[in-house]
């Protein structure tokens, strides 16, 4: 079975959830998606930063997207993920409620964030979708994961 491809004017983004709000990634960026383990917390670091995970015998670092939003943080729940995706300096662990979908975004679906109504820092907003089910915020996602 072949992968699904986007066409020059498509582009297809794993959808997730932090609270009531849903958030996008480009699929090209993610690697896997796995269930929450174990976080091995790093002293001294920043506070969205949970810690780091063994991986098939790698090592790599997990964030908190709640905390790095500025939203109140939650327990982990059934749903909870650890979506891994590759950053700026390697593969980063990035902590949200649930993965909801793939969805297929037209070009023609997506625009600009208007910056007075996000509740995310609008240096991480690439832009917003609307797609039948409601909006989809656009992480810029090199953004979203620094320091």
């Amino acid at each position: 079975m072949s992968e699904p491809t986007a066409t020059p004017n498509e582009e297809q983004m794993v959808v997730f959830q932090l609270n009531t709000e849903s958030y996008g990634i480009d699929i090209f960026r993610v690697n896997e998606i796995i269930r929450m383990r174990e976080i091995t917390p790093i002293p001294q670091t920043e506070v969205h930063v949970r810690g780091l995970v063994n991986l098939r015998g790698k090592t790599i670092p997990v964030v908190d997207l709640r905390i790095r939003f500025g939203l109140e943080s939650k327990e982990d729940g059934d749903s909870t993920r650890i979506i891994v995706v590759d950053g700026e300096h390697g593969n980063v662990g990035v902590v949200v409620d649930a993965v909801r979908e793939v969805v297929t975004l037209q070009s023609a679906d997506v625009e600009d964030a208007p910056t007075i109504v996000t509740d995310v820092n609008s240096d991480f907003v690439r832009g917003i979708a609307k797609c039948p089910d409601g909006l989809i915020t656009l992480l810029n996602l090199d953004k979203a994961l620094a320091a």
